[in-house]
């Protein structure tokens, strides 16, 4: 295994089939040392769901271990019931066929019968009830959410849209990396384009299923300032491993001055410069699938690319947003991601160069 990035890469190691490997080779050498293995993935908070930030995960555990509690007490009591039943000693006149007992007659078992179906009775309501309660409680939040994030969900990425309520001007899409504010409650509106997919922060709350033809609604707060992994939880084709997301709780005043820098168009290029020429290049090679507003890009099949550099991640989360990555993202997506919509292109080395220094200037 190859541990110095410095290092040559191994094709093989970096897991790509032949035909993506000229294009990924020209990639590297513009990368240099910022390209690292392209198996690696970014770090992101581990999917555990015990342990959680958030007002609507601290609600959705107690769930979790309510259930497993009852599931493990009637397996208790069930067993027990089988066992004694198999080693209490029989009554010998039985054995030798003389006389049956009637179940409702002493020594007969109908007062067991009536107690278990009491205790039965009174545990399913009481369960029942405290579920309903709870259920209805994780359902919405105690109070007005302050905005909505309107999530799009599409074979093997997510589309964010921002929506403000009181200037719509100020509204935006993003991609993949989502941000709430610290304590604020966020509603959600999950739609789908394609398959039934869900979406699953589970640090922060529960999952909830994105289905084509319909739009689902959830809520989602975070209590403690981080980065949080999310991801597709319902099989959504070849590449529903690699559909993940990140999820930021900022501060308030962090959130804000992200918001409002999401919410600007693409500053524009000097003309003459490489980044002008990428610019252009961009407009024609990839600008029919992705927007960048303030331009003549304007495409609506994949993410909105306006501010790539703000973000930590590319292809979904699965690779940390470097030069050599985004590189080798852009010359062979099929290498790396087989099945995703985004297709090689066959750019070349000086087109590439400069279609990666204009998208250095997406911050």
């Amino acid at each position: 295994m190859r541990t110095d990035p410095h290092s040559p890469v191994d094709l093989r190691e970096a897991g790509l089939p032949f035909r993506g490997r000229p294009a990924f080779m020209m990639a590297v050498a513009l990368g240099g040392a910022a390209a690292a293995p392209l198996s690696a993935r970014a770090a992101d908070t581990p999917m555990y769901y015990l342990e959680t930030f958030g007002a609507k995960g601290d609600m959705t555990v107690p769930l979790l271990w309510g259930l497993i509690a009852v599931s493990v007490l009637v397996v208790v009591i069930i067993s027990a019931m089988v066992i004694i039943g198999i080693l209490r000693r029989r009554d010998p006149d039985l054995q030798a066929g003389g006389r049956i007992i009637a179940v409702s007659r002493p020594p007969g078992g109908i007062g067991w019968i009536h107690a278990g179906l009491a205790l039965t009775t009174i545990v399913l309501i009481g369960f029942t009830a405290w579920t309903v309660d709870l259920m209805a409680r994780i359902a919405a939040p105690g109070r007005e959410p302050a905005f909505t994030i309107e999530v799009t969900a599409q074979q093997f990425w997510w589309e964010a849209r921002y929506v403000d309520p009181d200037d719509p001007a100020r509204s935006f899409e993003t991609a993949n990396e989502l941000h709430i504010p610290l304590g604020e409650p966020v509603r959600i509106k999950l739609r789908s384009t394609d398959v039934i997919h869900s979406f699953w922060v589970p640090a922060l709350s529960g999952k909830t299923d994105a289905i084509p033809g319909q739009v689902n609604e959830t809520w989602i707060q975070g209590d403690r300032v981080g980065v949080y992994r999310g991801q597709c939880t319902e099989y959504c084709g070849q590449q529903h491993t690699n559909m993940a997301m990140r999820m930021f709780v900022d501060a308030p005043d962090d959130f804000t001055a992200w918001w409002d820098a999401q919410a600007a168009a693409a500053e524009p290029t000097s003309p003459g410069s490489l980044a002008d020429t990428g610019r252009q290049a961009f407009r024609l090679r990839c600008g029919a699938c992705h927007t960048v507003r303030g331009t003549r890009s304007a495409g609506e099949v994949g993410p909105d690319l306006t501010h790539l550099m703000s973000r930590t991640t590319i292809a979904s989360a699965m690779l940390p947003n470097t030069k050599g990555h985004l590189s080798g993202w852009i010359a062979a997506p099929q290498a790396l991601k087989p099945g995703s919509h985004m297709p090689d292109t066959g750019i070349s080395g000086p087109e590439l160069h400069a279609i990666r220094t204009y998208l250095a200037t997406l911050d």
